[in-house]
């Protein structure tokens, strides 16, 4: 087994966090980097902390008197906070970067610009639109089901990682590496698991209509530029995060 996979599994919480987010962490030693890709098992954690957040926002705001949808903008708004908008930023590159060119390194030019185009400005639109009103929604029913739902959309990328090969020679992506499927299979299983259990059977379907909506996205990723990137992953967790909510919201 290399030498890099005799971390403390502990340190990959700590890497885990630092992707995913901006809060203010303790500084890791060196070595805790040198093998990102494990770390990724992690990112449901990571979605629990930043899930357990945004319900408390919502929950005490409606405690406070505000409306069901006044709450779940501020919830909305708390997560956007905490990860510093990078997975609605990879949303946005990649709506601009799949229909904006047409050629694979055309593509992959315009997703590298930071400047954004009328493909990324509608798909934040409607993605932030229909996560609002589905939080809403959800919000009335559990508030332990945001928490489970942003738990479950962070454990698709890592699956998104496995399946798809770099489409980059560079860039966040490849930087962090390629998980083995024992890894993000094992982790997304975990998760879903410990979410049903928690929260009920019904959140089954709204699972299986993420698993449609990443996989749709990742055929049409690996069509159009050859693979993923980072920005391809942080598009996988705001489009699972959708279907879930929408499912969820759904069966309301």
């Amino acid at each position: 087994m290399p030498k890099t996979d005799k971390t403390p599994y502990l340190w990959d919480i700590g890497v885990a966090f630092a992707l995913l987010t901006r809060l203010p962490l303790p500084a890791l030693p060196k070595p805790a980097f040198a093998n990102q890709a494990r770390a990724v098992w992690a990112f449901g954690l990571v979605g629990l902390v930043v899930g357990a957040i945004a319900a408390a926002v919502g929950w005490l705001a409606i405690s406070a008197g505000l409306s069901v949808m006044a709450a779940a903008g501020l919830a909305l708004l708390a997560q956007i906070t905490i990860t510093g908008a990078m997975h609605e930023d990879g949303l946005a590159d990649t709506a601009d970067g799949l229909w904006g060119g047409f050629a694979p390194a055309r593509r992959l030019e315009i997703m590298g610009d930071s400047r954004i185009g009328t493909y990324g400005v509608l798909a934040l639109i409607m993605s932030l639109g229909l996560r609002w009103v589905a939080l809403g929604m959800v919000l009335k029913i559990s508030p332990g089901l945001v928490i489970a739902i942003a738990a479950l959309s962070r454990a698709f990328m890592p699956l998104v990682m496995s399946a798809l090969p770099f489409a980059r020679n560079d860039g966040l992506s490849r930087g962090v590496g390629r998980p083995g499927w024992r890894v993000s299979g094992g982790a997304a299983l975990v998760v879903a698991v410990v979410a049903v259990t928690a929260c009920g059977p019904s959140l089954i379907i709204p699972i299986g209509l993420a698993c449609l909506a990443v996989a749709l996205l990742a055929a049409i990723s690996n069509a159009k530029i050859g693979g993923q990137t980072g920005d391809i992953l942080g598009a996988s967790q705001q489009v699972a995060e959708i279907a879930l909510l929408l499912g969820v919201s759904a069966l309301v």
